[in-house]
């Protein structure tokens, strides 16, 4: 009877160790086309941020930065507007 629990703890080891190397591969396979494609996109939008809103001497990195401070500041403002609007909702109920 051992060497039946032998030969299955064998198997099962092989079929586990199997499944890790099958594993690692898909894993190792779906990174690199997940850095690929955040690679690509990374040059594509710099690209387009350095063609359409760069200043004159503006590096992307800074045109980046001072675009999403721009939204900062938008989003506020519209979160302002749109408080002022319940308030004078409120007031008028």
């Amino acid at each position: 009877m051992s060497k039946l629990v032998e030969a299955n703890e064998k198997i099962a080891n092989g079929v586990v160790e199997g499944y890790k190397k099958i594993e690692d591969g898909v894993v190792s396979g779906y990174k690199k086309i997940e850095n690929g494609v955040v690679d690509g996109f990374t040059k594509v939008t710099d690209t387009m941020v350095d063609k359409l809103f760069t200043k004159e001497g503006e590096s992307v990195e800074d045109a980046k930065k001072r675009m999403q401070e721009n939204v900062k500041k938008q989003e506020a403002a519209q979160k302002e507007r749109m408080d002022k609007i319940g308030a004078q909702t409120k007031i008028n109920m």
